[in-house]
């Protein structure tokens, strides 16, 4: 006996690309192989870090608060009111902000929360972008809901319109994911579009879910934020939940340290199912994140060695394979006409691990998967190993497409 909405669900992206990969031999030593398939930052972890967790050990003996410490929300509070330019007081630590480990797991936790049995009497919907993070996809089905794909394409700016959904799915939705910048495309929804996001989960009474870990990986401008749109409508955190963490923006992905913030009433109730299950963070990880939720300096470093990689992207890779400059996050998204047959060729011939962008969505009514042509590459690595690769995956395709 078992749980059978796991039928449900489809293998893994990674364990996808480990299949496929299996049986194709590599003819490069490991010593020059490298794994770009994965957006696991390889940038050393600020030295704050370490200090912080070495304080006070004692605190590794106390069972962790599931809403964390009030230092942590203020800190967190704090954070999003000076990078958003919000109005004073707008952001209560207290009523607006939880701790979580990791963005993911709360992203999917979301789910819970958000999908009642019913909606309007019918199957509830999900809707998210195609291409898409796959949690996304795994929380709408492991929560009986239906998943809505509304297209992220080259056609739509790679963001997704959530107004362009058919209207039965806009009134059974129970919420929407946007992912800004987004993954895997590193586009940005600009400000109107969070608005107009925002004004449409309101009418339609469902949550908008906005992802934001890529927020502060950026190559011009700091991305618009769903909160910086709320305060643009008035200052109500209504049917809105922001979720971040410093996995990307401090490069510590193991540290599993994020928040939730929004909606009064929503996080009230997370707390409630999270002190139920939810993974908690020890006291000394709070301190350590809120040192780092405090200090910028560490992240200015961090961005400008994203943006030198970019440039170096933008020399290799300019005017091949539909190349675009992102404007967040630290994946390049590239059409190689088929992306499973990108992806042998470029581990067979250079041991390069990419994500064929088919695996992170799913094929329309026409049987078109807007991922199929693509394939993903981050550029976690160092940047002379990352522009070696870059090289190296160049010549792969342009001899072998």
């Amino acid at each position: 006996m078992y749980n059978t909405r796991l039928d449900g669900l489809t293998e893994y992206p990674f364990q996808r690309l480990s299949a496929l990969l299996a049986s194709t031999p590599c003819e490069v030593s490991a010593a020059e192989q490298i794994a770009m398939s994965i957006g696991e930052p390889q940038h050393p972890p600020p030295a704050l870090l370490h200090t912080t967790l070495a304080q006070n050990p004692g605190d590794w003996g106390k069972y962790p608060p599931t809403p964390g410490t009030p230092e942590f929300r203020r800190a967190v509070a704090g954070w999003i009111s000076r990078r958003y330019a919000l109005p004073a007081n707008m952001i209560d630590g207290d009523k607006h902000v939880l701790p979580v480990a990791g963005s993911r797991e709360a992203l999917f936790m979301a789910a819970q929360l958000c999908v009642p049995p019913q909606k309007n009497g019918r199957v509830p919907t999900v809707l998210m972008p195609n291409p898409f993070y796959q949690v996304y996809f795994g929380a709408a089905v492991m929560n009986g809901a239906e998943p809505i794909f509304l297209p992220a394409t080259k056609a739509t700016g790679f963001q997704p319109n959530y107004a362009t959904a058919p209207p039965d799915a806009l009134d059974r939705a129970a919420m929407a994911y946007l992912c800004t910048p987004a993954n895997p495309q590193g586009t940005v929804a600009t400000l109107e579009r969070l608005k107009e996001a925002i004004i449409l989960a309101r009418k339609h009474d469902f949550v908008l879910i906005a992802d934001e870990c890529y927020s502060e990986i950026y190559d011009d401008k700091p991305p618009a934020g769903a909160l910086e749109a709320c305060a643009a409508l008035g200052g109500d955190l209504k049917n809105v939940l922001v979720f971040n963490s410093l996995s990307k923006r401090s490069s510590v992905p193991g540290l599993r340290s994020g928040f939730v913030c929004g909606d009064a009433d929503l996080i009230s109730k997370f707390n409630k199912l999270r002190a139920h299950g939810g993974a908690v963070q020890p006291v000394p990880v709070l301190n350590a994140s809120i040192a780092l939720w405090n200090n910028e300096h560490h992240v200015n470093a961090n961005r400008a060695m994203y943006r030198e990689k970019f440039d170096d992207a933008a020399q290799i890779l300019g005017g091949r394979f539909g190349f675009y400059r992102p404007e967040g996050g630290f994946f390049l998204w590239l059409d190689v006409g088929d992306g499973e047959k990108a992806a042998r060729a470029l581990w067979a011939k250079g041991g390069i691990k990419v994500l064929p962008g088919g695996y992170l969505s799913r094929a329309d009514n026409t049987d078109h998967n807007p991922g199929h042509a693509y394939i993903r590459i981050a550029l976690v690595h160092e940047r002379t190993r990352t522009a070696e690769a870059l090289q190296r995956a160049r010549r792969i395709l342009e001899t072998s497409l």
